[in-house]
């Protein structure tokens, strides 16, 4: 009877379908006793020859048998109607949290170990919800009410009833710590495999180039090897739970047909109580094996209980206490003053008194070198977390007064590591504004430079994307994500090294097309490329977490400073430049 508090938490969440499962379990299971109770009448009149009343008992076992099978079929609606109320609400809970936390959670967790939580895990606890808990309610209320009949019928038969029904029902729990133990245990190796398998299977290609297959086939074949014992370990504890239930099922059963037995040699039962106290026996002990059945149906609920507790409070991300729901509903000025940021565990800030201004409406660059704090800034921005001192402002007014949903809808990204779902081109468009029509993903493919290449694919718009949108080069793919992002029509344009993966002599048409789009946005643009910035109004050039220098690409040269050395460091030959100036040290 191990009653995890997560999972009684997760039940709340269905507890009219929950309830009315539980009710029709209980009728169905007093339809069993009703069922006895006319075959022991029954079959006292068949042993005494009076077959008078046979025809109106045996039809009212008929209508037990009937009644029952309704009930179950009901029952058995309403258990899935709470289990797939606890599965979506508590998936939906998770996923939130996910989202909520972001990336500025610790990175520990891994993406195969999240699957397993959210996929298998969740699955277990929908058993454990549905199935066990209805029946450890009814298995907590009929036997006491059986002991209770059998008591009328014949007393000293519940001296030999209550004892084996008490070792049935708590014995087990002597093993609970142990068996808790192994079940995280299971789990734990359980999501290490899954994650291993997860991460061979996006990595095949790079362990085919590098020739590590077969290291990894033996890892993974060690693993589940691991994963087998801890299986077996926990079978072990398992079935002495149940060999325990079932020596106290069965030893109570034959202790109560001796009692029947000898009750009915002495004369002290009549016939129909004899064998109405042999059907009871039968009928105390029916919701513990019933209960025993359940249990194991359940388990896995248990064992990942502890990492559904882990996801649902996992620390990370930022409070969502704003009250404002709308984006701005024009281009905001963007305001980092004397911000201050150290990533959880580093030793130095990240960010270190950062104070500029990008205006309403015009594009700001920011640049330094790597680990200077552009990729932070943009991070601060989206609130993945907020400055440890300093405030970040839209017009004068503190992030924080929005709504996460309401800022992050006010914000459209491009990041250097787009994401493609495996659906249609068009379908991945209409991400950012799912009422968008043709034209207007035509309009944002042009100017991000890819309508031409989508209409050559086999079926355009409509083309089906691989995995991450594999059937795509990374450029494409990339500049896909620039449509989306324009087609999303936000006050704030991010471009956080967007055009990284554009091929070179094309990407200053395509950032030109992008400022000609996105005019009248408040654009921020992170890059190392200088083809990205040194049309900008305005460029910020981050060192070590701090400003170096802010003014436009003419006047950052003439200055001398560490902007001039990026750029004369990116030249590689006369008209040439090599653009990943971020990489360089000054």
């Amino acid at each position: 009877m191990m009653l995890h508090p997560e999972l009684l938490r997760a039940a709340r969440t269905a507890r009219r379908p929950l309830t009315r499962a539980t009710a029709l379990l209980a009728a169905a299971a007093l339809t069993q006793l009703a069922q006895a109770a006319l075959l022991a009448v029954a079959l006292a009149a068949a042993a005494r020859g009076d077959t008078g009343p046979l025809p109106a008992l045996l039809a009212g076992v008929v209508a037990a048998v009937l009644l029952r099978a309704l009930l179950t079929v009901r029952q058995r609606r309403a258990a899935v109607t709470a289990g797939a109320a606890v599965r979506v609400g508590l998936r939906d809970e998770l996923l939130t949290r996910l989202g909520t936390t972001g990336p500025a959670r610790d990175g520990a967790e891994r993406a195969g170990a999240l699957r397993a939580v959210i996929v298998d895990g969740v699955e277990g606890v929908d058993a454990y919800v549905s199935r066990y808990l209805p029946q450890l309610a009814v298995t907590c209320l009929l036997p006491p009410l059986v002991l209770a009949a059998v008591a009328a019928v014949h007393p000293p038969a519940v001296a030999v009833l209550a004892p084996a029904l008490v070792v049935a029902l708590f014995a087990p729990r002597w093993w609970d710590r142990l068996l808790e133990r192994r079940g995280r245990q299971h789990w734990g190796a359980y999501e290490a495999l899954a994650a291993d398998y997860l991460e061979a299977l996006q990595g095949m290609a790079a362990l085919r180039s590098t020739g590590a297959t077969g290291r990894t086939r033996a890892r993974l074949a060690e693993h589940s090897d691991r994963l087998h014992r801890a299986t077996v370990a926990k079978l072990r504890v398992s079935l002495v739970d149940t060999g325990i239930t079932d020596l106290a099922v069965q030893g109570g059963t034959v202790a109560a047909v001796l009692v029947a037995c000898w009750s009915a040699t002495a004369g002290t039962t009549t016939g129909t109580g004899t064998y109405l106290l042999l059907m009871l026996a039968s009928e105390c002990f029916r919701p513990v094996r019933d209960l025993a059945r359940e249990w194991h149906a359940g388990y896995l609920g248990t064992s990942a209980a502890d990492g559904i507790a882990r996801l649902r409070t996992a620390e990370g991300g930022v409070p969502d206490t704003g009250t404002r729901t709308e984006p701005w509903p024009k281009a905001p000025e963007i305001r980092f003053e004397d911000v201050h940021y150290t990533h959880p565990g580093a030793g130095s800030p990240a960010l270190d008194g950062v104070t500029f201004t990008a205006p309403a409406g015009r594009t700001t660059a920011v640049v330094g070198p790597s680990g200077a704090g552009k990729s932070t800034l943009v991070g601060l921005l989206l609130r993945y977390a907020d400055p440890a001192h300093g405030r970040i402002t839209a017009d004068g007014v503190p992030l924080g007064t929005h709504t996460l949903a309401a800022l992050r809808q006010g914000i459209a990204v491009v990041s250097q590591e787009t994401y493609l779902f495996p659906t249609s081109v068009a379908d991945n468009l209409r991400l950012a504004r799912p009422g968008a029509t043709d034209a207007e993903l035509w309009s944002a493919a042009r100017v991000a430079g890819v309508h031409d290449e989508i209409l050559a694919l086999p079926d355009g718009y409509r083309t089906r994307l691989g995995e991450r949108g594999a059937t795509l080069s990374g450029g494409q793919r990339q500049r896909v994500a620039l449509a989306r992002a324009l087609l999303a029509d936000a006050p704030v344009l991010v471009l956080d090294e967007a055009t990284s993966a554009v091929d070179e002599r094309a990407e200053a048409a395509v950032v030109r097309a992008l400022t000609r789009a996105a005019d009248g946005r408040t654009r921020l643009v992170v890059a190392h490329r200088l083809a990205s910035v040194r049309d900008a109004d305005r460029i910020v050039v981050l060192d070590g977490g701090r400003v170096d220098a802010i003014g436009d690409h003419e006047t950052l040269l003439a200055e001398g400073g560490l902007y001039t050395r990026l750029a004369a460091a990116a030249t590689v030959a006369p008209g040439t430049t090599e653009a990943r100036v971020g990489e360089l040290t000054p």
